[in-house]
């Protein structure tokens, strides 16, 4: 498994994750809606703690500076 995600990725991703969860857990966003938030904020979170993100290597983007 290659790292090709770069640290502002690792950064920005569970930053936006919590603002997924906490739109979910204060009933602002709710339903259908609300669950696909919460599957894309757990797969923010497991991408950046990995540091791979399998849509980047699907699309050929690598923002990680350092070659691997």
């Amino acid at each position: 498994m290659t790292i090709n995600m770069g640290s502002a990725d690792r950064f920005i991703r569970p930053i936006i994750a919590i603002v997924f969860i906490a739109l979910y857990f204060t009933g602002t966003v709710t339903g259908t809606l609300g669950i696909i938030l919460l599957v894309l904020a757990g797969i923010f979170l497991l991408t950046s703690v990995v540091g791979m993100c399998p849509l980047y290597s699907l699309l050929g983007i690598n923002t990680c500076k350092v070659k691997s």
